[in-house]
């Protein structure tokens, strides 16, 4: 179980694991590399809408959390891939990280939302992009990917596919907390769905999926209503200036991709978690808050959203 202020989802092992950080009793693990995609549409009532998953309620990790479509990136992702767009040195300047990671992070991205929503941005030639993946013989390569019986290097490769990374836009960037047992360094990016393709759910850790404009998945999370990590929320608020699709992928080279880490304080009895730059996650956590269970805390199944920080589904 977890709980939560509005919507924000919050596990009730953290107070234990905070203090057994702060402690000493507690080594952090070292956070995997990881991506996820606000995948927009512009939609008929004015703005964008985002597909949004939400995690099965039996999951470990952020159950029943709306996210988005993401995962941890596979080493085979360094791999050789026909590319178009920025070039991986470009991306590299643009995220603060060798050219290397930068491809294996955006091929993340793109392999990711193929798996777990069935679109993909990748076309035939630098200037086209796919305009259906239904079928059986796209259902059974997407099958190989998830059960990494091929890697997306291949996948693109044996269809003749150039991997779009103009289609994608760098969007955020944030670190699972120190304490989390399974920790992310997770990649944000905004993608529109290309004409033609449609979403379907393909994931095995959602049990729904919905396009919902972003100032309406924030008010159904100010209300309680949706259950959300803080990276979800942070990234639906930041989405919702932007009146089209386009202009929010326009916006992504200015984004700031600092990393976001939440930092956990002993205040007296208190503990006090804040997410740097976004105050509105701030928890103040009083000794008698404290869960029951030990430092062993719970297990996370993957990013996102996330992250899964965070996430986050995934960030």
């Amino acid at each position: 179980m977890s709980s939560s202020t509005n919507g924000q989802w919050y596990p009730p092992e953290w107070p234990d694991r905070i203090r057994a950080l702060a402690n000493g009793e507690l080594t952090p693990a070292e956070p995997r590399r990881a991506a996820t995609v606000l995948l927009l549409r512009d939609s008929d009532t004015g703005g964008p809408a985002v597909h949004m998953l939400r995690r099965r309620a039996s999951m470990a990790f952020a159950g029943g959390a709306y996210a988005y479509p993401g995962g941890g990136v596979d080493p085979r992702d360094e791999r050789p891939v026909a590319w178009a767009g920025p070039s991986r040195a470009q991306w590299a300047v643009r995220m603060g990280v060798d050219p290397a990671t930068a491809q294996a992070i955006v091929c993340a991205a793109v392999r990711e939302t193929f798996e777990e929503a069935g679109v993909l941005l990748a076309g035939a030639s630098a200037d086209t992009v796919v305009a259906d993946t239904t079928g059986e013989d796209w259902e059974t390569d997407r099958a190989a990917l998830v059960a990494h019986e091929l890697s997306f290097a291949d996948f693109l490769g044996r269809r003749g596919l150039v991997l779009r990374s103009d289609l994608l836009g760098a969007w955020a960037r944030w670190i699972t907390p120190e304490f989390e047992p399974r920790r992310y360094d997770t990649w944000f990016f905004v993608a529109a769905l290309p004409e033609g393709q449609r979403t379907r759910n393909t994931s095995t850790e959602a049990d729904r999926t919905v396009w919902i404009r972003p100032e309406d998945a924030a008010a159904g999370y100010d209300r309680g209503e949706l259950l959300m990590m803080p990276p979800t929320i942070a990234t639906l608020r930041g989405l919702q200036p932007y009146a089209t699709a386009a202009d929010a992928l326009a916006a992504a080279e200015a984004q700031n991709l600092t990393p976001v880490l939440a930092q956990a304080r002993l205040v007296g009895g208190e503990i006090v978690l804040s997410w740097p730059g976004h105050d509105e996650f701030t928890k103040h956590i009083a000794q008698t808050d404290a869960g029951s269970g030990t430092p062993g805390g719970a297990a996370s199944d993957g990013p996102s959203g996330a992250p899964s920080p965070s996430g986050g589904t995934s960030a």
